[in-house]
């Protein structure tokens, strides 16, 4: 990779701490709501620090993650995806839209837990019912779904302080999420070559397709931000924080006054990278339409209203080789 990257300068991408939301008064939600409201105007990209999630946890999770990319890739395949985005992803399984490389990187898929008997999955919704764990490692299951557990909730936080920044009720979010389309995801980066093409990357560049992504990423490095000016910024990892982006659903759904900003990575460091992520959706039945913003005086809707399963199952059709 020869493009030049910029470091991290902390106003470009700041650091917000949240541990007031919910304990603090609505002074102090106020206060962080803000915070984070311009994050999401200027650069759809922010950190938060004191979140309330244990290291403990994370680390256990870490764990098991590290320990089921090592298995054998025959051992790894026998949970391969499925049509509702639940399983092993190989190197080469995910190309982003228009890309001429596949990512160079593994990962494992899960989303909320809902038995084949659930009302829901038996009518067939998109991208909803069981997952599938491996038997090994047989601590996998609890330690990602604990962790994950403890992420949807850091993230129903910080909607809520969004819905604020946004002049409605904190609470506003609160029904769509009440069986989210929420996905959590290990990911593996290997190394990166000196000798690789210019245009492979870990991830290619993208925005991601729902609300509100929570990402927690090692020491490693490899993250980069598109900036304003259209260069990439290294988003530098921060010792016990998560990485917070806006995704298109969100963008959409505050007429574009949050935005979607491109992203990548590039692990160039030598060694294996890892990283784990939640993207936390709303339930597939609603309908983000920035009408129900509170649009300012004067401001037209941007977009139509579109349903959350339609919208993200057609992206996931571009971006995998399997059907969605």
């Amino acid at each position: 990779m020869t493009a030049t990257v910029r470091q991290l300068a902390l106003s470009e991408i700041p650091v917000i701490g949240i541990g007031g939301l919910g304990r603090g008064g609505a002074g102090t939600t106020a206060v962080i709501a803000e915070a984070i409201r311009r994050a999401s105007e200027q650069v759809g990209f922010f950190y938060v620090k004191d979140h309330g999630i244990p290291p403990a946890l994370r680390e256990r999770a870490l764990s098991q993650a590290r320990t089921f990319f090592a298995l054998p890739d025959a051992a790894k395949r026998e949970v391969q995806v499925n049509r509702r985005h639940r399983g092993y992803i190989p190197i080469g399984d995910a190309r982003m839209y228009g890309k001429g490389h596949p990512d160079l990187k593994e990962s494992f898929k899960w989303g909320l837990e809902l038995p084949a008997s659930d009302p829901e999955v038996m009518a067939g919704r998109p991208l909803m019912g069981p997952n599938q764990w491996p038997a090994t490692p047989p601590g996998l299951r609890g330690a990602l779904y604990d962790w994950f557990t403890a992420v949807m909730a850091c993230g129903d936080r910080i909607l809520g302080a969004i819905a604020v920044s946004l002049g409605l009720e904190e609470s506003f979010f609160a029904a769509s999420y009440r069986k989210p389309l929420s996905r959590g995801g290990i990911i593996h980066y290997p190394a990166q070559g000196p000798q690789s093409p210019a245009d492979q990357f870990g991830v290619a560049p993208h925005t991601d397709y729902g609300c509100l992504t929570l990402l927690w990423q090692d020491d490693t490095g490899g993250l980069q931000v598109k900036g304003r000016g259209g260069d990439w910024i290294a988003a530098t990892p921060i010792d016990d924080s998560f990485v917070i982006n806006i995704g298109d659903l969100l963008a959409r759904w505050s007429n574009e006054r949050f935005v979607s900003t491109p992203h990548r990575v590039v692990n160039a460091s030598g060694r294996d990278r890892y990283s784990m992520v939640v993207f936390h959706d709303p339930h597939g039945d609603t309908l983000v339409d920035p009408r129900d913003m509170a649009l300012p005086e004067g401001m037209a809707p941007l977009h139509p209203p579109v349903r959350v399963s339609d919208y993200i199952a057609g992206r996931f059709a571009e971006a995998f080789t399997y059907k969605s």
